[in-house]
């Protein structure tokens, strides 16, 4: 008998066979790591490898961000000294401008190679690929669930498994009053059939997608009109960062239709007109409809292999990632959690280690760390300062602006802070918030401090940087200790 290592251990529990229905993150991170462990794994996926996450939303978006960013930099570089212009003359050009063919056409390549990158990975791990859209035909016979697949090449085909994940995410919500025809009214996966700047872009909702686009348009210089239903921009965030995202808007001259809703989007002779609750009508060139996403959990047999839907027609999964049909987990954004690329990916992960039988750490939805890619960023993770002011936690906050650090006036960021939450009595990290440019890159820290629960003197005593942006979360944390051990303070 041979030695049984952790390795061989995984692969013996493994189900032999196990399929997939849909590539993107939660579909494709769990495909590597179950063949990895020994498993038989074929995935199904109608659109391409990656799904929307790559295709038409994450990577798409970060992409426009990105250039939408980098003008931010070049328009700001007169504040740093820098000039533009040939010879010496005494003029300068200061004003860059979005070429938004050549801008579309490289994000929408950057999106294919990325799909491309992951469908050659899939393979070298030895995953079967068939392209088309699979549904469950019943419940499990005997222990083995069939899948039917209509293949992209004509035909069906059936796929048998013993264990299956569904991670068939969600598609833009649509608003019978404001239809996307793909020219003046756009859902987020049309976007990027745009040839030239909107000049003027109406954007209906205020949550992190239409904050996230109202960002960028205005960015590569098209006037932009954000429509939000509720008393501040992203409702869902922290409301002191949110404060700072609005003056940020304001400055820039985002205009905010707040506490007011779409009722109807309709095109006119040059543009779309948009008329909201109270009467009041909104003319521009374009509409962005971002108005939430509606789960791919329609057509794919889920009812009829008892597998429960939530009223909304998200899947309903456990902290492991089951569903209520045995052996059937469920990924994504299709399961109603945080719709978030990483998430899903760990759902997917964490599926795998499930059926496989070895030890799981359930999904903790307050450990995940979120970023919203507008200019500035903002970044959470943890406890929210709405918990602590509810009394749901007790905390001890400090907020440190960014003002005040060296290397954030070497940057010219004027705006911006640091905010950690620690545990009332034992100081330990339980939240955080950073509103900075790159504040995705900033929070993985706090992150960590969050998830490993340590105490504020763990990041108060770690050297950073000088000069640094991350010299403030150590400035922030050595301010909590004082809050903590200073005894006036309580």
């Amino acid at each position: 008998m041979g030695r049984v290592t952790s390795e061989t251990l995984g692969k013996r529990f493994a189900p032999a066979r196990v399929a997939i229905l849909g590539g993107g993150p939660g579909g494709y991170e769990a495909a590597m790591v179950a063949a990895d462990a020994g498993a038989q794994v074929t995935i199904i996926e109608e659109k391409g490898l990656g799904g929307s996450a790559v295709l038409t939303d994450v990577v798409p978006s970060k992409t426009l961000i990105a250039t939408a960013d980098a003008m931010r930099r070049v328009n700001a570089s007169t504040s740093f000294g820098v000039r533009f212009g040939e010879g010496g003359r005494d003029q300068y050009e200061t004003e860059a401008w979005a070429d938004f063919s050549q801008v579309n056409r490289r994000l929408l390549k950057l999106a294919e190679t990325q799909s491309e990158d992951i469908h050659a990975s899939l393979q070298a791990f030895g995953v079967n690929i068939i392209p088309g859209r699979g549904r469950l035909k019943g419940p499990a016979q005997n222990g083995v669930h069939t899948l039917e697949v209509s293949c992209s090449s004509g035909g069906t085909a059936e796929v048998e498994a013993d264990a299956v994940i569904v991670a068939t995410g969600a598609t833009p919500r649509e608003l019978p009053s404001a239809k996307p025809d793909g020219e003046r009214i756009l859902n987020w996966t049309q976007a990027y059939s745009l040839e030239e700047p909107p000049e003027h872009m109406i954007v209906v909702g205020s949550g992190v997608t239409g904050a996230e686009f109202a960002s960028a348009y205005r960015r590569l210089g098209a006037a932009v009109t954000l429509v939000s239903s509720r008393d501040q921009v992203l409702p869902g965030e922290d409301s002191d960062a949110a404060a700072v995202l609005e003056n940020s808007f304001a400055r820039v001259g985002v205009k905010v239709a707040s506490r007011t809703r779409a009722e109807s989007v309709e095109r006119t002779e040059h543009g779309v007109r948009v008329t909201l609750t109270g009467g009041e009508t909104l003319e521009g060139s374009h509409c962005l409809m971002a108005v939430g996403g509606v789960p791919n959990t329609v057509g794919i047999g889920l009812e009829d292999a008892g597998i429960e839907l939530t009223q909304s027609g998200h899947i309903r999964v456990d902290t492991v990632s089951r569903t209520t049909a045995t052996n059937v987990y469920a990924a994504g954004d299709c399961t109603g959690m945080l719709p978030l690329a990483s998430v899903a990916a760990m759902q997917g992960r964490i599926a795998v280690a499930h059926m496989q039988g070895g030890a799981v750490k359930p999904l903790k939805m307050h450990l995940v760390a979120s970023n919203v890619f507008t200019s500035p960023e903002i970044a959470t993770v943890g406890v929210t300062q709405e918990q602590v002011d509810s009394g749901t936690y007790q905390a001890d906050v400090v907020k440190l602006d960014l003002a005040t650090n060296p290397r954030a006036k070497m940057m010219n960021i004027k705006e911006g802070f640091v905010k950690i939450f620690s545990r009332k009595g034992s100081g330990t990290v339980i939240g955080a918030v950073i509103v900075a440019p790159r504040a995705s890159e900033l929070i993985y820290s706090l992150a960590l401090a969050v998830t490993h629960k340590l105490h504020v003197d763990d990041i108060a005593s770690t050297f950073t940087v000088y000069p640094s942006l991350t010299g403030s979360l150590s400035e922030a944390a050595r301010r909590l200790h004082y809050k903590i051990t200073d005894p006036a303070d309580h």
